[in-house]
């Protein structure tokens, strides 16, 4: 069977729950909290859910962050390669949920910033599995020159996934356009879109995009409740409608359609059919608090059954 080897950064999320951010200098109650692993991991526990086999090939430290990540690692499933980072601790994020739903990061850097082209060629990659990549790995630079120079040496019928993050803005463009070269399914959100091409909209974006990847690629532009935008060769880019529900927390909704949508493609899913599975998924992820709210395929199952 086909695996998901993601390469991302498993951090714990501190995620407190607010009316609103406070201005600076100001101060205010968060309404809840909670401590979780997070990051890479929504992305490897929503394909697990969805029934990929799913390896962990990133690295993660020694101490209390480093204990919740070994954790819930070992609790999600993953095969985990690296055997972890001894002197230094795993990395954590503060993450705002105001009552927009809308979510505010600040992240902090440890062990899963040391990744190195030796951790990298421990991992084995089989021709059909698909290698998942992450923008916030590519902003530390031991990851970057890793992950760039690994990438050409897969075998060329392995599928790259890569998700470029929030941090998008801020990668350094060499780096961001040698991973582009070795994509075959890039998975942005409109706003991580809009940044990366300048285009005035998800559509326009997609097929911007599309060019900067292998031949056959695939350009998913999440937009929302709206659902997401895809661009293939040689047709113009079409919406696959999204699900509106009352979310309660967006955090981890994108890694929920990344690590769905990967398994539909996997398993031989058209793209429009893997892209409406995964719209379900985040969809149903949105309304669950937490990061790690991927369902599992019966519930995507149960809940495209009465809908068109």
């Amino acid at each position: 069977m086909p695996e998901l080897i993601s390469t991302g950064n498993v951090i714990v999320d501190i995620v407190l729950t607010v009316d609103h951010l406070p201005e600076p200098g100001g101060d205010i109650i968060a309404t809840s909290s909670r401590i979780t692993a997070g990051g890479g991991l929504n992305t490897l526990v929503a394909a697990r859910r969805a029934g990929l086999r799913t390896v962990f090939a990133g690295q993660y430290g020694t101490g209390p962050m480093g204990d919740v990540v070994r954790a819930a690692l070992a609790a999600s499933g993953a095969r985990v390669i690296q055997s972890g980072v001894d002197d230094t601790d795993s990395g954590y994020c503060v993450a705002f949920v105001d009552a927009s739903t809308e979510r505010t990061f600040i992240t902090t850097v440890g062990a899963e910033g040391h990744l190195t082209r030796e951790d990298l060629d421990r991992v084995p990659v089989a021709d059909d599995d698909l290698v998942h990549i992450s923008g916030y790995s590519l902003a530390h630079p031991s990851n970057a020159a890793a992950l760039t120079a690994w990438l050409p040496t897969l075998p060329t019928t392995t599928a790259v996934l890569f998700d470029p993050s929030p941090l998008i803005g801020d990668l350094d463009p060499a780096t961001v356009d040698k991973t582009l070269r070795r994509t075959d399914v890039l998975s942005t959100n409109a706003r991580e879109a809009t940044i990366m091409t300048g285009s005035p909209t998800p559509a326009h974006a997609a097929a911007t995009l599309l060019p900067t990847l292998r031949p056959d690629g695939l350009v998913v532009v999440r937009d929302g409740a709206a659902g997401c935008w895809l661009a293939c060769p040689s047709t113009d880019p079409v919406l696959v409608p999204g699900y509106p529900v009352n979310a309660v927390d967006t955090n981890g909704a994108g890694d929920a359609h990344a690590g769905v949508l990967a398994a539909g493609l996997l398993s031989g899913l058209t793209p429009p059919q893997a892209a409406r599975r995964a719209n379900a998924a985040a969809a149903i992820a949105v309304t669950k608090p937490g990061p790690a709210t991927a369902p599992t395929a019966a519930e995507v199952d149960d809940f495209l059954r009465d809908r068109p």
